[in-house]
Parts: C-alpha cells; sequence; structure tokens
C-alpha cells in the first residue's frame, strides 16, 4: 500500500472505534478497554474519573502527562487526540490561562471530543481535524506536544517530527507515549493492515525515532523503553509472537531556545 492508502485504512479503522466506543483490536485480540487499560497503563484513578463518558476510548499505550510536566498557562497540542481523554487532563493542569489543541485525522473522533468537551463545559480546549504530518497549527505557537500511541501509525514519521518541530516555540518540548520495535519486524507482519490499526506494524525502532527527532532540530533526545508495557501489548495481539517484538516508550526532546548552526 502507498502512504494515502495506509491512511485511508487507519482513518476507517478509527472511525468504527469512534462510532463504537470499543477499544483497539488486533485481528481477534483486543485490549482490556476502559477504566482498567488505562490504570495499567499509567494513569492513576483521579485521571480515569476527571473526564466523562466516552472520552477514555482505551486506545492508549502510555501516559504522556505523566513526562509532560504541563504548567499553568501553557498551550499544549495533542497529536491523534481521540475521543479527548489526554487533552481534558492537560486542560486541568494548563488552566484557565492555557490552552489545549486536539488533532485528530477522524472526522468521527472530533466530534466525539467537541461532544465530550461540551459535557465538561470547557472553554480552553480546541479540536482540529487534520493530519499529523500537515498540523492545522501556526508555526511556533505551542509550549509542548503530546500524543499517545498515534505516531507509530503514520506512514510518514520524519514528517510528524518536523511538523512537531515547526508548532513548537523556541524551548518547547516533547512529551509522547508510542509503541516502539525492539526487534525487526517481518515483511509480512509489516504488511498486515490489522497489526498496522493495531499500533503494532507501524512501530519504528528506538535508534530511527532518536535519527528522525535529531535530524528535525530536536536536542536532550531521550527513547526510554517501558518494559512492563509488553504484558499489556501482548494483550492486544492475543499473544502472537509479534507482540515480543515491540513495546511502549517515553519519547522525549526539546527544541532549542536558538537556530542550530550548521
Amino acid at each position: 500500500m502507498d502512504s494515502q492508502q495506509v491512511k485511508d485504512e487507519v482513518r476507517s479503522h478509527y472511525a468504527k472505534v469512534a462510532r463504537g466506543g470499543a477499544g483497539c483490536c488486533v485481528g481477534g485480540g483486543c485490549a482490556v478497554a476502559g477504566p482498567e487499560a488505562s490504570t495499567r497503563i499509567g494513569y492513576s484513578a483521579d485521571e480515569i474519573n476527571a473526564v466523562p463518558e466516552g472520552a477514555n476510548l482505551g486506545l492508549g499505550c502510555g501516559n504522556p502527562q505523566a513526562i509532560g510536566a504541563l504548567r499553568p498557562g501553557e498551550r499544549v497540542l495533542d497529536l491523534g487526540s481521540g475521543g479527548g481523554f489526554d487533552c481534558f487532563l492537560a486542560a486541568r493542569q494548563v488552566g484557565p490561562h492555557g490552552r489545549v489543541i486536539g488533532v485528530d485525522m477522524t472526522a468521527e473522533m472530533i466530534s466525539r471530543a467537541r461532544e465530550n468537551a461540551g459535557k465538561l463545559s470547557l472553554g480552553n480546549v480546541d479540536f482540529r481535524l487534520g493530519e499529523i504530518e500537515h498540523l492545522p497549527v501556526a508555526d511556533a505557537s505551542v509550549d509542548v506536544v503530546m500524543s499517545n500511541c498515534v505516531i507509530n501509525l503514520s506512514p510518514d514519521k520524519p514528517a510528524v517530527f518536523r511538523e512537531v518541530f515547526r508548532v513548537l516555540r523556541p524551548g518547547g518540548r516533547v512529551a509522547v507515549s508510542d509503541v516502539v520495535a525492539t526487534d525487526a519486524l517481518s515483511d509480512e507482519e509489516r504488511r498486515n493492515m490489522a497489526l498496522y490499526t493495531g499500533c503494532v506494524a507501524g512501530a519504528a525502532s528506538v535508534a530511527e525515532i532518536q535519527g528522525m527527532l535529531r535530524g528535525a532540530g530536536f536536542v536532550d533526545v531521550q527513547v526510554n523503553v517501558v518494559e512492563a508495557s509488553r504484558e499489556v501489548i501482548n494483550d492486544w495481539v492475543a499473544g502472537d509472537s509479534v507482540g515480543a517484538k515491540v513495546a511502549s516508550a517515553t519519547i522525549e526532546a526539546r527544541r532549542p531556545e536558538t537556530p542550530t548552526l550548521i
């Protein structure tokens, strides 16, 4: 498949998730959805209970809030915002003088997130339809970019990181949880669309992600594999051996305060 076909498959899959409210599935194996899944990947009971029903779709592989260190008044961008779960948690941290923007490529997800935002009467959260390779966000306009198990779905990850660099203010930071490949996936596994939409087959290696971030201009790059995540991912793939080849990782980086001289 070419890049556009991959995007179309991903969009179709997550439109179905948005309409049905179910968790993410890989073939016949489904992750445990809802509060239990969120607890297993690092969210507290307080965070889980702070959002309206229907915002937490159980699609994450970690908790970017835990590494984001968000501060009152900051502007935050969430890539692949889904039902709005992480956006709503970020809104609590940045407060009424801060701003949170959620971008998702799936119209059904945007509608769901906006509906959920209405339930909370939030005035500092904005959801926008768009692709993470072409963000509908102004240059140097946000302090933090976060994402949860989404960048692996992009067929052009270097473009994503270049866009993240563009929209971050100098000194701005990246706080991402995503799936990474810790062993080589076979060509057959890479071509398996169920594994791709299930956040497995599109995973890049730690070295590849580090290279893409540095190539985009970032400094202080850290990609740390979370070994405890393997049990959760194994549930996604229903015990398939491919589960041993991927894990969740925390991905952090910073846009330099001043341009890097080459």
